[in-house]
């Protein structure tokens, strides 16, 4: 069987021209030809799978879909809490943890008749980089296994590139859903903060932290998006506002929009690949052949914005695991324990400084959106790297483009825009203001859908 969409596979659904049972043995049957090689799964659940596929087309055959997730394989990133099934968080402190309820984003994916297939790898407590002293190795990149997926939801982007699942939750609180979407050549989109619910997810860094939806398409990750919205009064954090439609803007064309271009981002403060470069570069050509206007932004260098998110990163890490790190220090990864030392060190001063010029960041990119629909820079500098080429402090090597926008906690999304030398995926990042997610996945599919890159898929999948 191809590797259908959501959207396509809905649609058979539907029309009972596919079965969710056919659909998740599919996936199974890509599961056990690929996961030995890419490791995207801590822990599959294949009986639980074919049970649930089976209940989802008995309930269809009898009363129709519930909507357009039901039947659809999805896997979870292994830092959300599933009732009765292990969520480890990729750490030898959580190999005994058995939560005994579902996270608010599990529960609501369940609710919508998904089919869970399983646990996926990220970094440990979603940090730290592509460790080799864990309790199970990090994911590979599909289109060439010697390479990094990005991080930390790794195991959510190769198990999407290679069509294990068709959709996966990531989470991100400085590009971890964006990363890997870049790097596998899937859609990935870090949401507004506080338009997804957190409860029953591991921290990160509290102020930063976003879930969001990862899968093949923009389109795809609309679909999910509508699931997953929604106030939540056990997180904090969670806006209380009405959830949009969020494909009904699918379809109807970029015209008279405008997008402002972060060029100084991608072409000075960190400048790109090639490959990269012509990605974004196209990408504006597309969006003005389909009427869209395009302007030059700038903002303060992106230095500025990656030392801000960094700094705030790093310590509300440390805080969140500062009793562990005290008790267990050991038991966490050399990457993590170097990470959870540095952030104990940063001062109150240093701290507050870091959240004051947040502010300031924040301020300067809602002014600069003002009459703007989406701004755009890169999402990575160029292919994924080697996975021996990843430095040890990778998230301080170079300034991220990713980061800003959880300084901000503004909607961004990465789509691929192309592929590199090497033959492997290049991206775009498209960013819309506070809870119009709506126009960045309108923007994103249009893309896609004017662009040929969604028709590749890597070799090995189709080997």
């Amino acid at each position: 069987m191809s590797i259908p969409t959501i959207a396509e596979a809905a649609a058979l659904i539907a029309a009972r021209k596919l079965s969710p049972v056919e659909l998740t043995k599919a996936c199974l049957d890509r599961v056990h030809a690929l996961d030995n090689t890419l490791h995207a799964f801590v822990l599959p659940t294949e009986e639980r799978a074919l049970a649930e596929a089976r209940a989802a087309e008995a309930d269809i055959m009898r009363d129709g879909p519930r909507g357009p997730m039901h039947g659809i394989p999805i896997g979870l990133k292994d830092i959300v809490d599933t009732k009765g099934i292990a969520t480890t968080c990729q750490s030898k402190i959580l190999q005994d943890n058995i939560p005994d309820a579902d996270a608010a984003c599990a529960e609501k994916l369940a609710q919508a008749g998904t089919i869970m297939m399983g646990k996926l790898t990220t970094h440990e407590f979603a940090d730290g980089g592509p460790s080799f002293d864990l309790p199970a190795p990090p994911s590979r990149n599909p289109w060439n296994p010697e390479h990094f997926t990005a991080g930390s939801s790794s195991g959510t982007g190769a198990a999407v590139a290679a069509g294990m699942i068709l959709c996966g939750i990531g989470t991100d609180t400085g590009g971890s859903i964006r990363g890997p979407a870049a790097l596998c050549g899937i859609a990935g989109l870090k949401p507004t903060y506080g338009l997804v619910s957190r409860a029953g997810v591991a921290p990160a860094a509290y102020s930063l932290d976003h879930i969001g939806p990862m899968a093949w398409t923009a389109e795809d990750c609309a679909i999910m998006l509508q699931v997953l919205a929604g106030h939540d009064p056990r997180d904090p954090h969670s806006a209380n506002r009405p959830v949009p439609n969020y494909t009904a803007q699918l379809g109807a064309g970029v015209k008279g929009m405008r997008i402002g271009v972060i060029r100084h981002f991608h072409e000075t403060d960190h400048k790109v690949a090639e490959a990269t470069q012509a990605g974004i570069d196209n990408a504006m050509a597309v969006f003005r052949d389909l009427g869209a206007e395009v302007v030059d932004v700038t903002l303060a260098p992106l230095q500025d914005w990656h030392a801000c998110g960094s700094l705030i990163s790093i310590t509300e890490r440390a805080a969140a695991y500062n009793e562990w790190a005290r008790t267990r220090l050991g038991d966490f990864s050399e990457r993590v324990q170097r990470r959870l030392m540095l952030g104990a060190l940063v001062s109150g001063i240093d701290y507050v400084h870091a959240v004051q010029r947040r502010r300031e960041l924040r301020d300067e990119l809602r002014a600069a959106m003002r009459t703007l629909d989406i701004v755009v820079t890169a999402g990575a500098p160029g292919e994924a790297p080697k996975m021996d080429g990843v430095p040890r402090w990778d998230s301080f090597a170079a300034p991220s483009f990713t980061m800003p926008f959880n300084v901000t906690g503004y909607p961004a999304m990465c789509v691929c825009s192309g592929f590199g030398p090497a033959g492997l995926p290049v991206s775009v990042q498209l960013v819309g203001k506070p809870f119009q997610e709506a126009t960045v996945l309108r923007m994103a599919d249009a893309f896609e859908k004017a662009t040929t890159y969604k028709g590749s898929r890597p070799a090995m999948v189709a080997a």
